[in-house]
């Protein structure tokens, strides 16, 4: 049987390494370290304590959607106040149990939620199935 444990990493498409950088490293704060030597390819990677966001390098970005990944962030109102004096626009969204989240985006249009936990979520009396 199949026993999935976390996630591992993340990956997203950046058009400029500069810009991608500057916004990964400078404006959220990552560590960068080396990919794997035997990358072909430009790749980005920034350690996650365990876990894992890659940067790749196209010619085009991804098409905007609602597809993103979620970062955790300690305090939800001093990351408001730090994209805010940054000028970088956030982006409300439906409130959830438990939760206080707003998103962002990177140069290349990436949605990024950031989210601060107010308790466990308890997806017994939190949640719905949808079918």
């Amino acid at each position: 049987m199949l026993r999935v444990t976390r996630i591992d990493h993340v990956t997203v498409i950046v058009t400029d390494l500069a810009a991608a950088r500057a916004f990964y490293a400078g404006v959220l704060g990552l560590t960068e370290i080396a990919p794997p030597k035997e990358f072909d390819f430009v790749a980005v990677w920034y350690d996650l304590g365990g876990q894992y966001l890659h940067l790749l390098q196209k010619p085009h970005p991804d098409t905007p959607s609602p597809r993103h990944f979620c970062l955790h962030v300690d305090d939800v109102a001093a990351a408001h106040e730090h994209f805010r004096t940054l000028g970088i626009p956030t982006d409300e969204t439906v409130k959830i149990a438990a939760a206080d989240r707003f998103f962002v985006r990177d140069p290349d249009g990436n949605r990024i939620e950031l989210l601060q936990w107010q308790r466990p979520y308890h997806p017994d009396t939190d949640g719905r199935l949808s079918g």
